[in-house]
């Protein structure tokens, strides 16, 4: 369940009173996501999201994000609005917490990706760099190559009570990237987590996407590098589908070209990529207690991809 911070009706009708979209009418928790609290709220004038930022994000963060939500909605890509309240604000508080509504996209998020509908997402990933281009705020990425390390040296000394082997797979993959990292590669707004579930579709077509909450400024191969890993293999991470990877490439470049050197340095990024993940989970399955209310999720899944990808090369 992604509702940690619950809400009063009574409390919540004051608080939609604020903005300029209609009297209260339904408020349903949505039971998606595991980052923050989401609420689905329909008034008299149509339908939003009301989301509360938990501990997990930074609140000083929370400008730069819904800024980005802003200019990519203005860019014309399908990325919810977020709502002014009658007095110019966007970002409000509520119930303790840091809070926004934010417009409400039709679509149904991805579980099973089609390879029609990776080359659609993979598409929307080349329109939002298109588009987000010229916007000017930096936010530095805090699981970049360096943040990986330095998590990676933090997880090492519990990492083989997840997996025997996950401690030496970790610590021969970061002395790779020490040695391989590309430093030169042009630097973006990325989206940095556009996972099949922040994304959603009707059919093959892609309506919207979702979830800023880690976006930030780094390589921007390496956002296509994060969706090879998210998109293009079994939920497990045992089955990779060529076709998958084939369909997102292409449809990225239909959007916004890869130089001959991101293509050339892709393979790093994509391993760089399933560190990430690797890493975060392997933190979380061994820092989260029993009784949290955030869900784990199995790091496993992303060492099967990094062994893919190192068989690959």
């Amino acid at each position: 369940m992604a509702v940690y911070t619950h809400v009063p009706g009574e409390t919540l009708a004051v608080f939609i009173a604020r903005y300029d979209i209609g009297d209260l009418v339904a408020a349903k928790g949505i039971a998606e996501g595991v980052e923050n609290s989401n609420y689905l709220i329909d008034t008299t004038r149509g339908r939003y999201i009301l989301t509360l930022y938990e501990k997990r994000v930074d609140t000083a963060d929370l400008p730069y994000f819904l800024a980005l939500m802003r200019h990519a909605a203005e860019g014309g890509l399908p990325v919810p609005r977020p709502i002014e309240d009658r007095e110019g604000a966007a970002l409000q508080d509520l119930a303790g917490r840091p809070a926004c509504v934010i417009e409400f996209l039709t679509g149904i998020s991805v579980t099973e990706p089609t390879p029609a509908l990776c080359r659609a997402a993979g598409e929307a990933l080349g329109r939002l760099h298109a588009v987000t281009a010229d916007f000017k705020d930096i936010r530095a990425n805090a699981l970049g190559h360096e943040g990986r390390l330095k998590l990676g040296a933090q997880c090492l000394p519990r990492a083989d009570e997840i997996d025997p082997a996950l401690a030496a797979l970790i610590e021969s993959e970061m002395a790779f990237q020490a040695a391989h990292w590309p430093a030169d590669l042009p630097q973006a707004t990325i989206h940095a987590d556009l996972f099949p579930d922040n994304v959603l579709a009707l059919g093959e077509t892609v309506t919207g996407i979702i979830d800023f909450y880690f976006a930030c400024t780094d390589a921007r191969a390496y956002d296509l590098a994060v969706m090879h890993g998210a998109w293009c293999f079994s939920n497990d991470g045992a089955v990779f589908y060529p076709e998958r990877a084939e369909a997102l490439q292409a449809g990225y470049r239909a959007a916004h070209p890869i130089s001959e050197a991101e293509a050339a340095v892709m393979p790093v990024l994509q391993r760089a990529a399933a560190l990430r993940f690797l890493l975060t989970r392997a933190w979380d399955w061994l820092n989260t207690p029993a009784d949290a209310l955030v869900t784990r999720k199995d790091p496993m899944a992303f060492a099967r991809r990094l062994r893919h990808l190192r068989e690959a090369q």
